[in-house]
């Protein structure tokens, strides 16, 4: 809930057998959570009271010693009918459905083809920058979800891109890698996208300053990769308005319209 970071798993069924599964495989890699925020689904109202049921049983069975090893998911249900409680959820799952179902088209993958495009995917969003990692301003280290996951950025394996491959011509695998690589141009455009305001040129309203964290736009660029760079000067046109900075990055210093930086919290 503080860092958005974002776990996927595919189930076969909507039922509370199905979803008890997903919550194993979920507490066996992340851990046992403390609280559980939902809306008010059947499988969710059904894996809460067998949660209940199964944390009396284990109260029961357990010796003294062991009551402080035992402790029940707390499970919160925004009200009915209401899905805008669970906004922060629901943004996370919209970022991956809008794209995926326009992106697979008519193209059929099995069950486990789905489950490691999922955890491709689960890995692009996890890999976004939240803000700054070091005070150290010459630093272009940044803090993203996987830090909170497995303590450091996640990155990808490198791979050869298929996107000027005919689609004719793939194998499964590579359908299956050009499916992510599709996904990876657009969610990451869209999610860069968002970083920027757009006020009318005529608002003298410039958020960029020297010493910013940015994010400079590169629509090739491989998944997981996000090309980094401090603004070291603003170019001042002369109309008072910065419309160009000077950027350093990991290897050297370039020049880029403001338009192509998208700024990072401090």
């Amino acid at each position: 809930m503080a860092t958005h970071a974002i776990h996927l798993e595919l189930v076969s069924k909507y039922d509370t057998d199905a979803f008890l599964a997903a919550l194993a495989r979920f507490t066996s890699r992340r851990g046992k959570p403390a609280v559980i925020y939902s809306d008010n689904g059947l499988n969710f109202q059904g894996a809460n009271k067998e949660l209940k049921l199964e944390f009396q049983g284990s109260l029961k069975h357990a010796q003294s010693k062991d009551f402080e090893l035992i402790r029940e998911i707390k499970w919160k249900f925004i009200p009915v009918a209401t899905p805008h409680w669970g906004g922060l959820w629901e943004s996370g799952v919209r970022s991956v459905k809008h794209h995926l179902k326009r992106i697979l088209g008519t193209f059929l993958p099995t069950f486990e083809e789905m489950t490691t495009l999922i955890c491709r995917i689960e890995a692009y969003l996890n890999s976004r920058p939240l803000s700054r990692l070091r005070d150290d301003i010459e630093s272009l280290e940044c803090l993203t979800p996987g830090h909170f996951l497995v303590g450091r950025a996640l990155l990808a394996p490198p791979e050869m891109s298929v996107l000027e491959l005919k689609e004719s011509t793939l194998n499964r695998w590579q359908k299956i890698t050009r499916i992510t690589e599709l996904f990876w141009q657009k969610w990451s455009g869209e999610y860069q996208q968002s970083l920027q305001s757009r006020p009318k040129w005529q608002i003298k309203n410039n958020d960029f300053r020297e010493g910013d964290i940015v994010i400079i736009k590169t629509p090739n660029a491989p998944p997981c990769k996000w090309n980094l760079g401090r603004i070291i000067r603003l170019i001042i046109g002369s109309d008072s308005v910065a419309r160009v900075a000077v950027v350093q990055t990991a290897n050297k210093q370039i020049q880029r319209s403001l338009t192509q930086l998208c700024r990072l919290p401090a």
